[in-house]
């Protein structure tokens, strides 16, 4: 009766130890399971990353400037480049609109200045080109932009920027431009629709940099935009300094 009453005993005190490493054991698959889920999760957002950045600069790289685009109400370039700007004027020059806007113009920089530096005819320029110097970047540029066109109730507009930086812009100036449509006008400085992106380190970083940008736009389509406050002039117009 002893022997029973011992080996119930011990058997007792075994139990807690038992049931503690049970627990430890539970814990420790649920952690190896979280594992597993974060590095499966981790490899498909990489390879969807890696995907999208190559659906990106496939796009990109094929992007082409139309050769004769057909006539629109009026013109917008976002400044970054003199091809870009020699572009937009030679649209202006050939009336595929009524008016330019040049966007995201340097505070500093003079009429005067601008118009030396594109070159072209000046009296065009003097009539029918508006400088905007509030824009930033490329919401700033959708924000001023959209103003200028319903300002001048504008039905279609030619959107002149780079290749790269196209999808990008259509993206931030398609939620401002409900009533208006844009007509991309891309500029091509190289030529990589061969996929020579890939052999280029500086095409690469500049694609891959617009990438992740383009992303950031994407997400800010999730939340709540900002409004624009009301009476601000965003576009200095012909008459002005």
């Amino acid at each position: 009766m002893a022997m029973d009453a011992q080996e119930s005993t011990g058997t007792a005190g075994q139990m807690p130890v038992v049931a503690a490493r049970s627990r430890d054991h539970g814990k420790f698959g649920r952690l190896k399971t979280a594992l597993r889920l974060s590095a499966l999760s981790l490899l498909i957002l990489a390879t969807l990353f890696a995907g999208g950045f190559g659906w990106f600069a496939n796009k990109v790289s094929h992007l082409t400037t139309p050769a004769n685009p057909a006539k629109a109400d009026a013109i917008i370039v976002l400044t970054g480049g003199q091809s870009r700007l020699d572009a937009a004027m030679d649209l202006l020059a050939s009336g595929k609109g009524e008016r330019l806007l040049i966007s995201g113009v340097h505070p500093s920089a003079s009429r005067r200045q601008l118009q030396a530096a594109i070159g072209g005819d000046k009296r065009l320029f003097s009539c029918c080109v508006d400088i905007d110097r509030a824009a930033l970047d490329t919401i700033g540029n959708a924000k001023e932009s959209a103003k200028w066109v319903e300002s001048h109730a504008y039905g279609t507009v030619i959107l002149v920027t780079n290749n790269y930086h196209m999808p990008r812009s259509l993206l931030e100036m398609g939620r401002l431009l409900h009533g208006a449509k844009l007509e991309p006008y891309p500029v091509v400085n190289s030529n990589l629709d061969n996929g020579s992106w890939l052999t280029k380190p500086r095409a690469l970083r500049v694609l891959f940099t617009e990438y992740n940008k383009y992303l950031l736009a994407l997400a800010r389509g999730i939340m709540p935009m900002k409004p624009t406050p009301d009476g601000i002039a965003l576009a200095e117009t012909a008459a002005g300094g």
